[in-house]
């Protein structure tokens, strides 16, 4: 950890940002390994996402954002829910106005803006604006290192570390859906790891438009909450809930809450 102290905090949300894209970057190659997957698994594997990314939400953005405003003396309500709900709106924005391919179940339905775009290129955009979240929350929880360490380092890598391991069942269930719309498993690939991609620009965009303006943290640890809570209520809960594997799935939602409140608390 001494060693990580060294690294600036811009090299170690590029090591982040890198770290998360290998996650769905593997999830995605599994095409090239496995038959398509029972949907029982994608749901476990989305219920499994779901947990890790509430449980993020609260421990590693919502909760610091509020000891911060309480140890600098601020109301310790209003920048966790006024950033809360500013993310919410955001990425209701980008759903709303953005066309994207939604699943639900074995169906899929066209979302935002009427559009002739292909499924593969719909089904794209919708992965952009479900990663936005995960990586604007990696970039803030580091950019947060020099603020009196109120999510420090270890923190930042507990939720680096926690969306890594989410990103790799969400890597398979966007890869095998493009396989099945006639892709190659070449062109299923490279498109199911531009998601982690996407987590990758938006640590970086995330850490830097914090960075300089640290009175901005809580503000954007909330943000960050609320955007990732948002595509957790919106996308992977009913996805994982719509196949008759209810049980299973709610018991994988669990486990990913308990995982990364285990790593949040313990690194």
């Amino acid at each position: 950890m001494e060693d990580l102290l060294r690294l600036s905090p811009f090299i170690l949300v590029c090591l982040g940002g890198i770290f998360v894209w290998l996650g769905t970057s593997l999830g995605a190659a599994t095409v090239y390994f496995l038959k398509s997957p029972q949907q029982k698994i994608l749901d476990i594997s989305l219920g499994f996402a779901a947990g890790l990314m509430l449980s993020a939400s609260f421990f590693s953005l919502l909760l610091p954002a509020i000891e911060m405003e309480r140890m600098q003396g601020h109301i310790e309500w209003i920048a966790p829910v006024l950033g809360f709900i500013l993310g919410v709106a955001f990425i209701k924005i980008l759903d709303i106005t953005i066309p994207h391919l939604h699943a639900l179940g074995n169906k899929t339905y066209i979302e935002g803006h009427k559009s002739k775009l292909k499924k593969t290129t719909l089904l794209t955009l919708a992965i952009i604006i479900h990663n936005i979240p995960e990586g604007l929350a990696i970039g803030v929880a580091f950019a947060s290192i020099d603020a009196n360490n109120f999510v420090g380092i270890a923190g930042a890598i507990s939720l680096t570390i926690g969306i890594a391991i989410q990103d790799f069942p969400e890597g398979l269930a966007v890869s095998f859906p493009l396989l099945k719309e006639g892709n190659s498993k070449w062109r299923a690939f490279a498109i199911g790891q531009l998601s982690g991609f996407v987590e990758f620009l938006s640590a970086i965009m995330g850490f830097i438009a914090v960075y300089f303006i640290q009175g901005l943290l809580p503000y954007a640890l909330s943000f960050a909450a609320g955007a990732m809570t948002f595509v957790v209520i919106e996308e992977l809960l009913p996805e994982s809930q719509n196949n008759q594997h209810n049980e299973i799935a709610t018991i994988s939602t669990l486990g990913g809450f308990v995982l990364m409140m285990f790593l949040d608390l313990v690194l």
